[in-house]
């Protein structure tokens, strides 16, 4: 079986999740990290067993026996060296939200079809035993059709000096944990919104502390979302139907082995338990079955697409205090 060598770009807080399931998969293997400061580089990668150093990252992206890039620099970050990889000839992993504007998407994916690579979206939650059940209860019918649906992730930002408080890096609570709700309402509806409406409470440097978000879709179904750095950690998902309820309390990062959804219909509630213990390992694996086996990835790039344009749309909706029409292409930023 042929294995794909991965190399990381950073020895960012987020690696400690991917490793663990790089390792533990048979047809993949992390071969080097890369950082600006090689002796950083050199103790992280002797700390995670992590064969080769590089002191920059034009340095990894130039070696001819790594296959796989994972991305996961701040998300101002992301376009360029996902870009940068693409042409040198890599297939990537990057991490979310994919890019700040939808031209950066854009441009993301013509380097990776000029380069006949692939890359993909880094949502570990798409991949979740749990997350795949509820699709495949959406998709039979069991809910009924859906008409609404609620989403909310939220977490207190204590850390002063961390990048997510600045807007010049992609900073803010709606870029960084927001992305998941809003993601999750278009894994259900599977659309994108007619009509958006967001709505923001600002920090003192300038990034959204807190953020509500309101979609509305051509049959007449609905989506809330909501997160925010100010509250305590929280995450639910509810989803309401014409014939039934699912409401899953870990939608986004169910790090237990075991976690469950609970699906009511009528006077009927049943629990539906699940067993994973590697959340960040389906990620790889999708990326692996697209790239040895030409299998489409669930997270397709189309959808990434959608999802920045729809993150933009309700970030200017806020900062004009009105809803907006759905924009294909996005809102500046």
């Amino acid at each position: 079986m042929k294995k794909l060598r991965w190399g990381i770009l950073s020895t960012a807080r987020i690696n400690r999740n991917v490793i663990p399931a790089l390792k533990a998969s048979a047809r993949n293997e992390l071969v080097a990290v890369a950082s600006r400061d090689l002796a950083k580089a050199q103790a992280y990668a002797a700390d995670w067993h992590i064969p080769r150093t590089y002191g920059s990252y034009e340095e990894l992206l130039g070696a001819s026996d790594i296959d796989v890039i994972y991305n996961p620099l701040p998300n101002q970050l992301h376009a360029e060296w996902t870009i940068k990889a693409a042409q040198a000839g890599k297939h990537v992993l990057c991490e979310k939200p994919f890019a700040l504007t939808v031209a950066e998407v854009d441009q993301m994916i013509a380097a990776a079809s000029t380069a006949g690579v692939s890359v993909v979206e880094a949502f570990m939650y798409r991949h979740h035993p749990m997350t795949l059940k509820v699709r495949e209860l959406i998709e039979s019918g069991s809910l009924g059709e859906v008409r609404y649906m609620r989403a909310t992730f939220s977490f207190e930002l204590n850390r002063t000096a961390n990048i997510r408080w600045l807007p010049e890096t992609g900073g803010g609570s709606l870029w960084d944990i927001g992305c998941y709700p809003v993601s999750y309402a278009r894994m259900v509806l599977g659309q994108a919104p007619m009509e958006l409406y967001g709505s923001q409470l600002l920090g003192e440097s300038g990034i959204d502390l807190s953020f509500t978000g309101q979609m509305r879709y051509a049959n007449g179904a609905f989506a809330q979302v909501e997160c925010s750095f100010a509250l305590p950690y929280y995450t639910a998902v509810e989803i309401r139907g014409t014939q039934g309820t699912l409401k899953i309390a870990t939608p986004f990062n169910p790090k237990e082995a075991k976690t469950s959804i609970t699906l009511l219909r009528g006077d009927i509630s049943e629990e539906l338990t699940f067993h994973y213990p590697l959340l960040y390992q389906g990620e790889v694996e999708d990326l692996a079955d697209g790239i040895l086996n030409h299998k489409p990835p669930r997270l397709p790039l189309a959808e990434s697409r959608e999802l920045i344009a729809t993150l933009t749309g309700l970030y200017r909706s806020a900062a004009l205090n009105r809803p907006l029409p759905f924009n294909p292409d996005g809102y500046a930023r």
